[in-house]
Order: structure tokens, then C-alpha cells, then sequence
């Protein structure tokens, strides 16, 4: 009896492994991809308007801590990275810093964007007023002295953007890869099965949001036929594929991976509802990590239903994803007080909001 009981469990748990794996698989691929989409599309923008799109800055404090909050909030790392070079440069002040890594949420936004895309906006609302308030306020009390050695810039442009076109491999591969994605979108070949999902969450279930993404594929699409070989070489295949999507999707299979094992086995859910705080705190000391992937954890969590908003508000305003990376080459002081000021400020704003929300 003992025997059969073994020979019955086994095809349970076989199938039970199959499933959680092909779920964080399919929403990997589908985080993924929309992340690249948007991701190509902010470059376009970018290139396409020859730099103009972060130019203007303002000569005043205030409008510095404005346009740099600005930069923060645009999803990706070009922003932070323009925010990083002006700095650098001596054109924007520190509280204008401090502002732009508030704001920005790294390739975590593009992530949050497809996973919850209205929640996303009010939340990257909310972390552009607290990082407009942030930086005047770091600008009236604090004003250290600014890194004097001038870093790379991080949105250059170059003279080969209107080089030759043509039709090679790298251009085709992208094309094909978007095709299909496209394909796959539209077919419902990616959307998550509800039933009998453990304690999950489902992606996107608006349709709407599939049609709309689908809209951009096809904008992207047509970049593809126009584009310049250095562009599509350097910006979108070098950059974008080779740097930021592997990282984006290990760390979506990974996590969800993880949770899905977790979720069907112990009762996570349990020991975080009773243990906030403690969340608040792990989620600010991630974010000192500055590099986009660990901080995906807490937006999984909050997606699932597992953490309160606090600590997701903590995660969003300590980590930038890896746009301070090139403070960290430039200046390791500056870098140090800005995470420090960073880290303040996301353990205040997670404690005082889950304060009020558990009253």
C-alpha cells in the first residue's frame, strides 16, 4: 500500500514541477520581451532626437532638481545615466543627484510596467514627488563639494547614427525575434492559465494591454527597416539584447522560479505579513546593490500580494538599477552619500507609510 502511495505521488509532483516551470518560463519570456520593446523604444527616442531629449536644463536649483527627477523617472538606465554625466559635469547640483536615483527605478520599471501597469503609475508619481521634495531639501541642508574628474558620458552619440544600412544578420535576428514575440502576444501563447495556478498572479490579463503592445512592436518593427547599421548594432543589439536582457530575464525565470516553488510548499506569505518592518529594512538595504536583477524580488512580491506597498516604496526610492554606476567609477564619495541619503529617506517613507496604512 505504501509502494502504490509512492507511485502516485510521483506523477504529482512530476507534474506539479512541470507546471511551476513552464509558468516562470512563459512570464519570463514575457517580461522579457516587453521590456526589450520598451526598452527599444526609449533608444529610438533618444537617437532620434539627437540628444535634444534631455537638453534644456534650467540654470536654477529648483529646475535642476525638476528635469533630473524627470530623467529618473524615464524607464531604463538612460536617464539616470544623462542625470550621472550632467552631474558629473558640474551641471547639476547634488540634491538634483540624489533626486534622479529616487526616482528612477532602473529596468525594474519596464518590469513593473508589464506585470502592473496602472499600479505603475501611481507609484512612479509618487516617487517623483518625493524625489522633487527630496533633492530641494538635500540642496538647502547639504552641498558637498562635486567629483572634479569628468566621467564618460553614458547617452553619447555618435557620427556613425547616420552611417550606412543594411539588411544583416544581427538587424534580421531582431526582426524575427520581435515576429514572433509578436506572434506569440496576440495568440495568447504567453498569457498565464488561471486555473489551478498556486497562489499566483496572472500578467497583463487586460487584453487591451496586449493590443497596445502589440502597437509597439510594430513602431519597433519599422525602426528596425529604417534604422542605421550602428544604431541597430550598438544601441539596440550590443546594448540592449546582449547587456540588459539577459540580466532582465534570469532574474524574472529566477525569482519566479523560486516563488513558485516556495509558494506551493511553505507559506511565505505567513511570515512576511508578520514581519513588515523587517521587510521595509531588507528592501532598503537591497537597494544599495547597484545593479538592476536583486530588486525584481520585491516586485514579484508586491505582484503576487506578498508584501504591503511599503515595502515596495522602500525598494523604488533606495535602488536606481545600475544608472549610479557610473558615479561609482567617477566619484565613490559622491556615490556612498547618495545611496546613504537614499537609504534614509526609502526607510522613513516605508515606515511612516506602513505606520499609517496598520493604524
Amino acid at each position: 500500500m505504501h509502494f502504490i502511495r509512492k507511485r502516485q505521488l510521483f506523477p504529482y509532483l512530476y507534474g506539479m514541477f512541470w507546471e511551476i516551470l513552464l509558468d516562470a518560463l512563459r512570464n519570463a519570456i514575457l517580461i522579457s520581451g516587453l521590456v526589450g520593446i520598451m526598452m527599444m523604444l526609449i533608444e529610438s527616442l533618444n537617437i532620434g532626437s539627437a540628444g535634444r531629449f534631455f537638453a534644456g536644463l534650467r540654470r536654477s536649483r529648483a529646475g535642476q532638481v525638476a528635469v533630473s527627477a524627470l530623467l529618473g523617472a524615464i524607464p531604463g538606465c538612460m536617464g539616470g545615466f544623462a542625470a550621472v554625466s550632467l552631474y558629473t559635469h558640474g551641471i547639476l547640483s547634488f540634491g538634483a543627484l540624489v533626486a534622479m536615483m529616487i526616482a528612477s527605478s532602473g529596468d525594474e520599471a519596464f518590469v513593473m510596467l508589464a506585470m502592473m501597469p496602472r499600479q505603475a503609475a501611481w507609484i512612479f508619481l509618487v516617487l517623483l514627488v518625493i524625489a522633487i521634495a527630496a533633492g530641494l531639501l538635500v540642496d538647502l541642508l547639504w552641498k558637498p563639494r562635486r567629483p572634479e574628474a569628468p566621467c564618460e558620458d553614458g547617452y553619447a552619440l555618435h557620427e556613425e547614427e547616420h552611417g550606412e544600412r543594411h539588411f544583416g544578420w544581427k538587424r534580421v535576428a531582431l526582426f524575427a525575434g520581435i515576429v514572433l514575440f509578436l506572434a506569440a502576444l496576440l495568440s495568447g501563447l504567453l498569457e498565464e492559465e488561471e486555473a489551478d495556478a498556486p497562489q499566483g498572479f496572472t500578467l497583463l490579463s487586460e487584453e487591451w494591454m496586449y493590443w497596445l503592445f502589440g502597437a509597439l512592436s510594430l513602431i519597433v518593427l519599422a525602426v528596425l527597416v529604417r534604422a542605421k547599421d550602428h544604431f541597430i548594432e550598438e544601441h539596440l543589439w550590443h546594448h540592449i539584447v546582449c547587456q540588459h536582457l539577459p540580466t532582465v530575464f534570469a532574474w524574472s525565470f529566477g525569482v519566479l522560479l523560486l516563488l513558485g516553488f516556495g509558494l506551493s510548499q511553505v507559506s511565505i506569505a505567513d511570515w512576511i505579513s508578520a514581519n513588515p518592518a523587517l521587510m521595509v529594512l531588507l528592501a532598503t538595504l537591497v537597494g544599495i546593490i547597484p545593479e538592476s536583477g536583486p530588486h525584481l524580488v520585491f516586485v514579484t512580491l508586491y505582484a503576487s500580494g506578498i508584501v504591503p506597498f511599503p515595502v515596495l516604496l522602500a525598494s523604488c526610492i533606495s535602488q536606481d538599477g545600475h544608472a549610479s554606476l557610473p558615479l561609482l567609477a567617477e566619484s565613490k564619495r559622491a556615490f556612498l552619500r547618495a545611496k546613504l541619503v537614499n537609504c534614509i529617506i526609502a526607510l522613513a517613507a516605508g515606515l511612516f507609510v506602513l505606520f499609517f496604512t496598520a493604524v
